[in-house]
């Protein structure tokens, strides 16, 4: 199979989920070779390979740094780009976080698809594996274990010892409709955490219209209505099995698989497509990067 680049470029704009810094974002093709590339055109142009040794933070989520420009909350369109078979981009921003728009992958797939793809005349370069590669963590009992393949296979099983989340599983090949499967599931938080990060002033760029709140303890009407005044947004109440109705789920385990489309998106850092087999519990950025770390030095 041979590299593909976007057909032409396409452009979007946003605040960041944790800074609630505005910024406007082009995606456009790139050359055989390039893999993804990050540039601020902010700060002169200075670019940022999308690769794991770039990764400097991964407090909630994936930062990429390179001297003194970085950019933040990348794993989202990373994992749009691999889903949608994109070998080569470069992604302009200008600001230092990518916006959360509507915290999934689905409005990347939608200009991807729109945009087209193009072939390039060069051979798509793999990441195979020599050996098994895996990173655990006894604390937390997390793992990403990643198996020599010859095609991608992700299968991910994901417990917050919640009675409303239960224990949720998701799976995607090479093959699978990633724009249909995956691209719409969108990030989510709990209620309890909610409003220790407004409090802290953690999520600058967040509203209800972008993640799938979980209310795994019982809350009163004044924190609901204390919720709804911060988020401009009438009428939010306590649903099903335990969801703020601001959202309606499109999967009943649209969390775990959001979790999959941040892992494939935190796994791309590797350098390219995968031919692995991998295999995760309980993953997260901090444990997703070092297993991508682990793959680079792996092939070197």
């Amino acid at each position: 199979m041979n590299q593909r680049t976007l057909a032409k470029a396409f452009s979007f704009e946003g605040k960041g989920l944790h800074t609630g810094r505005y910024s406007h974002v082009s995606v456009l093709p790139a050359g055989a070779d390039s893999g993804i590339v990050f540039r601020r055109t902010d700060l002169g142009g200075a670019e940022i390979a999308a690769l794991a040794e770039n990764v400097s933070s991964t407090a909630r989520s994936t930062t990429l740094s390179s001297g003194e420009a970085s950019v933040a909350t990348v794993e989202h369109i990373l994992s749009a780009l691999t889903g949608m078979g994109i070998d080569n981009a470069e992604i302009e921003i200008d600001n230092i976080e990518m916006p959360i728009l509507d915290g999934s992958a689905s409005v990347y797939t939608d200009a991807i698809a729109k945009a087209g793809t193009a072939e390039q005349d060069a051979p798509r370069r793999y990441v195979s594996l020599s050996e098994p590669v895996e990173i655990s963590n006894p604390e937390t009992g997390s793992f990403v274990r990643l198996e020599p393949a010859e095609d991608t296979s992700y299968g991910i099983t994901v417990d917050f010892g919640s009675k409303v989340l239960g224990i949720q599983e998701a799976s995607f090949s090479s093959g699978d409709d990633y724009a249909a499967e995956i691209g719409p599931c969108r990030t989510f938080c709990f209620f309890h955490e909610l409003e220790f990060l407004l409090g802290n002033n953690l999520i600058k760029g967040g509203d209800v219209d972008n993640a799938i709140v979980i209310v795994e303890h019982p809350v009163s009407r004044e924190q609901l209505e204390k919720i709804s005044t911060l988020f401009g947004k009438s009428g939010l109440e306590v649903v099903g099995e335990g969801y703020l109705n601001n959202l309606t789920l499109h999967f009943p385990n649209e969390c775990g698989r959001h979790k999959l489309l941040d892992l494939i998106g935190d796994m791309r850092l590797t350098g390219g497509f995968l031919r692995a087999r991998v295999t995760a519990f309980k993953p997260g950025h901090s444990i997703n990067t070092q297993a991508a770390l682990a793959v680079r030095k792996n092939m070197q």
